[in-house]
């Protein structure tokens, strides 16, 4: 999701609830402690240099259950972030506190924000050696062979 996306499920919502990829859901008294972006500067194994930004919310699960964070702050810290960080419209990240930091991609359900796992990959495939995946074909789509094509007793092997 984007940061516009965001705001416009934000405007739609009485509260916010974000789900774990295992379905539960974050403490309702978490507090989103950062908003910020994330900038890297890489070379991939292929040699090639790249550059990305992600807009970054941090979720903290704080001992505070007198204070919940209602959509209309959640917009104005995000508004707010976006005005000061020059953050533009982009793809969220969201860090949350697990066995260590977990960082998540988001999606959103029609009520909840989903916290999406996300996958590390080979950026540079092609320059490593590593084989596209084969195509997966259903049996049902092989041609059956032709009169020109061997069979078992045909004595071609």
């Amino acid at each position: 999701m984007t940061l516009s996306e965001v705001k416009n499920k934000l405007t739609t919502l009485d509260k916010i609830a974000f789900e774990l990829p295992n379905g539960e859901l974050v403490p309702s008294h978490f507090h989103v402690t950062e908003v910020g972006k994330i900038t890297k500067h890489f070379i991939d194994c292929g040699g090639t240099v790249r550059h990305e930004e992600v807009a970054n919310f941090q979720l903290w699960n704080a001992n505070d259950y007198d204070h919940r964070l209602h959509p209309e702050k959640l917009l104005n810290i995000i508004e707010l972030s976006e005005k000061v960080l020059e953050l533009g419209d982009l793809e969220i990240e969201v860090e949350y506190q697990g066995a260590t930091i977990g960082k998540y991609g988001l999606e959103f359900d029609g009520e909840h924000f989903l916290l999406a796992t996300k996958q590390t990959d080979c950026l540079a495939k092609d320059n490593c050696g590593i084989p596209q995946e084969k195509p997966k074909m259903k049996l049902s789509e092989i041609q059956k062979p032709t009169a020109s094509s061997c069979s078992p007793n045909s004595g071609c092997c």
